[in-house]
């Protein structure tokens, strides 16, 4: 089917444009809906004064998510219509390398392009935002050292899954995208082992939860519910940051309970039990699996998607690029794919925000505490200054967990069932 290149340019600008708009009107309901009464709920881990924080905490980041989108907009547009694509391609070829090399470089310089842009805003959110409101705890030096490795990471692996889809492209004819979608899976399921084994530790330093009441309760609560629990690790979060969390990662052997330790910091030992109940709810509810076939099943739609579109000249001549190729394919694909990208990230999101309900059930289930998960999820709000009151838009495109009220009331509605038995 052809596809005329003014048309396929108005698809990607209203694509582009349209999404754009459709978060800067959930940041805007987002910030209208902020309520100057703190919740009554709230009162034993609120102060006034906290509560204000919270407030002006999210509209200093939406105001730098704000112009870190429209600046990114912009340079698009600017690169686009200018003509940027296609001297930029023009110049590749000029090296006269092979469809992988010269991929590669195509897409490097394209992704430097946006780490140059995007690092002044990681920067001032960092050292700016995040330490004017507490949470900064990462100097200069690390935060050097993180940008360092995680260029070096990001180059190293997506270079290697890159070199194979374009190889496959180039040689694999008709089923090159069935070979993509496998090679990617295969990457994916080996990245389950690399990251808590080696990639992790770059970051962070994990050790293993000494001895003591809160170790002997958590394991205690593990075999009560018969979960395979080998070792829980504390990381070293608060080198970083202020701010507290938990995490599930890896399967296998390789399975890791994580805990922050400014959580371990923050919380008692019901808190933390019920947190880790959470976690392992995922785990038998089959969430994490489900997440990963998801993901599997998505990455074959969208290569097998991306192998009928790079066969259509229009897409290429849309951002002056004469002579089509795989490595550009890719990228405005990924722009043409976008509005299709966001209606699945809605999706995916509302199944999380399920699965989160179904692991909140869980923990308060076996545990027989719901109120140790509801306070936990209180102080974890507090210390993150979370925002208690967000725009059902803004959670519908954004938000991977219910809102921590929604969450609450749900974890009432069980302990009274659970009083009333």
């Amino acid at each position: 089917m052809f596809i005329s290149d003014q048309a396929i340019t108005a698809i990607i600008l209203v694509a582009v444009t349209g999404g754009y708009a459709a978060n800067l009107l959930a940041d805007f309901l987002n910030i209208g809906n902020l309520s100057p009464a703190l919740p009554r709920s709230f009162a034993d881990v609120y102060d006034a004064d906290r509560y204000e924080k919270s407030q002006q905490y999210l509209k200093e980041t939406t105001r730098l998510g704000v112009i870190t989108a429209t600046v990114d907009l912009v340079v698009l547009l600017i690169v686009w219509f200018s003509g940027g694509f296609g001297m930029l391609d023009d110049f590749v070829r000029g090296l006269h390398h092979g469809p992988v090399v010269s991929g590669l470089v195509f897409i490097g310089i394209l992704a430097a392009l946006k780490f140059v842009i995007s690092l002044p805003f990681s920067v001032y959110a960092t050292f700016g935002i995040e330490a004017r409101f507490g949470f900064n705890k990462t100097s200069p030096g690390l935060f050097l050292l993180d940008t360092v490795k995680s260029i070096i990471l990001g180059v190293a692996l997506g270079a290697l899954l890159l070199s194979v889809i374009l190889c496959f492209f180039d040689v694999a004819g008709p089923l090159a995208w069935l070979y993509c979608w496998i090679a990617t899976t295969l990457f994916l399921v080996a990245i389950q082992y690399i990251v808590p084994t080696w990639i992790m530790p770059l970051f962070n330093k994990f050790t293993p939860l000494e001895d003591g009441t809160l170790k002997e309760a958590l394991f205690a609560y593990a075999r009560s519910i018969d979960f395979p629990l080998a070792q829980i690790f504390v990381m070293d979060g608060s080198k970083r940051s202020a701010k507290a969390n938990a995490f599930f990662t890896g399967f296998g052997k390789n399975r890791r309970i994580v805990l922050f330790d400014t959580l371990i910091q923050a919380h008692d030992t019901r808190e933390l039990v019920a947190v880790l109940a959470h976690e392992m709810g995922h785990f038998k509810k089959k969430h994490i699996r489900n997440r990963l076939m998801l993901g599997i099943v998505q990455m074959g739609i969208i290569f097998y998607l991306l192998s009928l579109c790079i066969s259509q000249e229009s897409l290429f001549t849309a951002f002056s690029v004469t002579t089509p190729s795989v490595y550009a394919g890719l990228i405005f694909f990924s722009l043409l794919f976008s509005p299709v990208d966001m209606v699945i990230s809605v999706a995916l999101q509302k199944i999380s925000r399920r699965d989160e309900y179904e692991a909140d059930r869980f923990a308060a289930d076996t545990t027989g505490a719901p109120s140790a998960l509801i306070s936990a999820l209180k102080k974890l709000s507090a210390q993150n200054l979370s925002n208690l009151t967000p725009h059902p838009f803004y959670v519908f495109l954004n938000y991977s967990h219910p809102p921590v009220l929604e969450r609450m009331t749900a974890l009432n509605k069980i302990a009274d069932q659970q009083e009333s038995k």
